[in-house]
């Protein structure tokens, strides 16, 4: 299988637009669909939504001596030689998985696009393949989740997508070699925990020992048969595919993916963190966090809504739908988009809360979704005093938003100013439309025709000043952004 599977990727590669460097790959142009939509779920459901504790990264910490996971793995199911991780997978039955509930609930919450993870760090498949019969499949739920979703997904007009974090399987389940336990030596290709090896400084561009040509082409084809067989819209990969050893494979996948996508005559997308990809080849995502400014080119945030965790977990610490809207706004005025991440439970059962910050988020785009959805940016992206700390990792707790924190974006014929916290205000002042002199400073000279606040019959009453646009309001707003439609003659 692996020969054919190989000869069939270098096939359509040579015959195809895309070739496997960087110089053919910056062909690549992001898609109308991507730049226009704004909002996407991430799901992180697996096997180690069973045990739900700690976090999605439970199946490597349960077999690291001494870790919090690994002291409650032994209370709870025994020592790890009778009771592993795989022995997780006939609890993971996902009884009352529900896809077009799901497909529903996402469409209620406003979102465009969809990414299942389809393998995680721990090596389950979530979806049927020809190439292990470690997959839902065939085991677990003995459903094939990705294909169910997408079908779903199709039919309610959201682009189905899918992720792989199969790449830091190379060292995810070292940790069980160093005592006894159930993931033993010989390990070979189409083992569970194939190859665990060691985890040394598995964060570096070049950590040894680096992947070998077998496992790099054992995820190449794992990659491209989620193309194939799925068709996703979007494919997100996690961090390690920055690693030097991956490099050629990763051109091999993005020429395959690309080419495929010609073929089918579809627009397709693939996230990369860390500088994996050369710039303008694919589209760079930031892991829970931001920039700080308005960027030229298009990317992405993925983070959850949870704090602690990206899959379900028992007492997850969850974000306000208030802080999740208002990141939403500023990232959408610095051209980036959402993806936010839900932790369905083992029995496929999206929690409660996860559920009701969704449904929070689309009642708030239902009335305010045209100051987002396929919006551009305008001259200006933001001003108030609060600042972006930008990078990753960044967003454990809520900004300090003021009622003079505003960000702006533009389309049909309207420049549109969110007041990301106008809870208790009633006069508002937006700067940039200030009357200034154009020799000093370039301001806006445009025709206001009108002022209104999305979703609100409230009279107000404007005027601009040398000090900006002043806004007088009724009140009465609560926390969650407001957003003044500006039209423009």
């Amino acid at each position: 299988m692996m020969d054919r599977y190989i000869d069939t990727i270098n096939e359509v590669i040579k015959n195809g637009k895309y070739k496997d460097n960087w110089a053919s790959l910056q062909q690549y142009e992001v898609p109308r669909w991507y730049k226009d939509a704004k909002f996407g779920i991430f799901i992180h459901w697996g096997v180690y939504a069973v045990p739900a504790f700690g976090n999605e990264w439970y199946p490597r910490c349960m077999y690291i001596q001494g870790s919090n996971e690994y002291e409650h793995h032994i209370k709870t199911y025994g020592n790890h030689e009778q009771f592993g991780y795989k022995d997780f997978i006939p609890m993971f039955k996902a009884e009352k998985f529900d896809p077009a509930e799901w497909a529903s609930l996402f469409k209620e919450a406003g979102a465009q696009y969809v990414v299942p993870v389809a393998e995680h760090h721990d090596g389950f498949q979530m979806y049927r393949s020809d190439l292990s019969h470690w997959n839902a499949y065939e085991m677990g739920p003995k459903r094939d989740i990705l294909g169910e979703l997408s079908t779903e997904f199709n039919k309610l007009g959201i682009k189905n997508c899918a992720s792989s974090h199969r790449v830091e399987h190379w060292f995810f389940m070292s940790h069980g070699k160093e005592f006894p336990s159930d993931i033993k030596e010989p390990l070979k290709r189409g083992d569970f925990y194939w190859p665990a090896m060691p985890e040394q400084g598995y964060q570096d561009l070049f950590s040894k020992p680096e992947p070998t040509a077998e496992y790099l082409e054992d995820w190449l084809e794992r990659c491209c048969e989620i193309v194939d067989r799925y068709r996703p819209k979007l494919v997100y990969f996690d961090w390690w595919i920055h690693h030097s050893a991956v490099k050629p494979y990763l051109k091999k996948f993005a020429a395959y993916y690309y080419n495929r996508a010609e073929e089918w005559g579809e627009q397709v997308v693939i996230n990369y963190k860390h500088d994996a990809f050369e710039f303008g080849t694919a589209v760079v995502d930031i892991e829970r966090g931001q920039f700080a400014d308005a960027k030229p080119y298009v990317w992405q945030t993925d983070t959850a809504v949870a704090h602690n965790s990206w899959c379900y977990t028992e007492n997850n610490s969850y974000k306000s739908s208030n802080q999740i809207i208002r990141d939403l706004c500023d990232i959408v005025s610095k051209n980036g988009r959402l993806l936010l991440n839900v932790g369905p439970r083992a029995d496929g059962t999206i929690p409660e809360d996860d559920a009701r910050i969704l449904r929070e988020i689309g009642a708030w785009l239902k009335v305010n979704g045209e100051a987002i959805y396929g919006t551009k940016l305008w001259r200006e992206s933001a001003e108030g005093p609060t600042e972006i700390e930008e990078g990753q990792f960044k967003d454990f707790g809520p900004k300090p938003y003021t009622s003079e924190d505003i960000r702006f974006t533009v389309g049909n014929d309207a420049v549109y100013a969110i007041v990301l916290n106008p809870e208790g205000v009633s006069d508002f002042n937006i700067k940039s439309f200030a009357i200034g002199d154009s020799a000093v400073k370039p301001v806006f000279h445009g025709i206001i025709k009108n002022i209104e606040v999305l979703g609100s019959d409230k009279a107000l009453e404007w005027t601009r000043t040398s000090e900006g646009l002043a806004v007088k309001t009724c009140g009465g707003w609560g926390a969650n952004p407001i957003v003044f439609k500006i039209t423009i003659d």
